[in-house]
């Protein structure tokens, strides 16, 4: 038997956090270990309790836990080595995280290479083994001419490998952001974004094809439309799925319902990731082991798709 479907089986956490996994879905603001936060800075942060009722609870949750704390580039850079702390301790191997864009001047002095080396020199104190990924963000909210002002400061710069779209998907629609995603493509980027979350299975459809996306954060709407399911299979679109998230945002009633079991036996191409550790209590291994205990996968598919999630992408 193999050694991860094993501890699956005896339910052993500990056992399953020894084997690589990738993250490919976090946001490393609320990504952070816990213990490494309170350590260094003296912050307790609990995760949630109960399920929330909207984006606008979870905001409130970060003003009150994160916030003005950690609103300066010292603290900045210590959410970047707490999340990094994270993945070492959860056995993450393959880790995509990334700074949005309006950051770049509010932390990092609108200089782009003191923003690259503070993940840079977080993974090499951290977890030098940890291939990291890093990733261009968007607010969907911002107004267009802005986010293309602040990418200017990104083109170019060869140290990324994604850009994603993310926040509320209603803000805006997709195909506003066309201009800036053909941009990527010939920058040679991964093209992710957040859809399918809050949205429609036509509203992954959509995005997928305006923005011509390889990968898409979440997309478990697609699961209410076998066309939708069939499209994604077929042009082998990755969906970077967050499950305990799901649950705690109301999105998904019990694991045990989760739409990852009918994407993944229909030949679309998922992951298993954390999105945000601090408020969930989400952390990779832990996702894979509430998929097997409430038999929404079976071992040997969370294996499958373990393995899947650290094979290489030619981008």
């Amino acid at each position: 038997m193999n050694r991860f479907t094993y501890a699956l089986k005896q339910r052993n956490l500990e056992e399953l956090r020894k084997y690589p996994k990738a993250d490919l879905h976090n946001h490393f603001v609320l990504g952070g270990s816990r213990s490494f936060l309170y350590q260094a800075a003296g912050k307790k942060i609990e995760p949630l309790k109960n399920s929330l009722s909207s984006m606008g609870e979870m905001d409130q949750w970060s003003q009150k836990y994160i916030g003005q704390d950690f609103n300066s580039t010292e603290m900045r850079k210590l959410l970047i080595k707490a999340t990094f702390q994270q993945a070492k301790e959860d056995g993450v191997t393959v880790l995509e995280i990334g700074e949005d864009v309006w950051g770049l001047n509010e932390f990092f002095h609108n200089d782009i290479d003191e923003l690259v080396d503070a993940f840079t020199s977080a993974q090499k104190e951290i977890a030098p083994d940890i291939e990291l990924r890093l990733q261009i963000g968007l607010s969907r909210h911002c107004p267009i001419d802005y986010l293309e002002e602040c990418l200017s400061h990104f083109w170019g710069n060869k140290n990324f490998y994604s850009i994603d779209l993310y926040g509320d998907e209603l803000a805006q629609p997709i195909e506003n952001f066309k201009g800036i995603y053909r941009r990527a493509r010939k920058e040679g980027l991964r093209l992710k974004a957040h859809v399918g979350e809050w949205g429609t299975a036509k509203d992954v459809r959509t995005a997928v094809e305006e923005l011509e996306l390889d990968e898409v954060q979440h997309g478990i709407a697609a699961a209410d439309d076998e066309s939708v399911i069939r499209f994604l299979a077929d042009n082998k679109i990755r969906l970077n799925i967050t499950p305990t998230s799901n649950i705690l945002l109301g999105r998904v009633a019990d694991m045990s319902v989760h739409p990852i079991g009918k994407l993944y036996r229909s030949g679309v191409d998922v992951t298993i990731n954390s999105d945000d550790v601090l408020i969930f209590d989400s952390d990779v291994s832990k996702e894979y082991l509430r998929f097997y205990e409430s038999q929404c996968l079976m071992a040997e598919e969370l294996e499958n798709i373990r393995k899947n999630g650290l094979k290489p992408i030619a981008v």
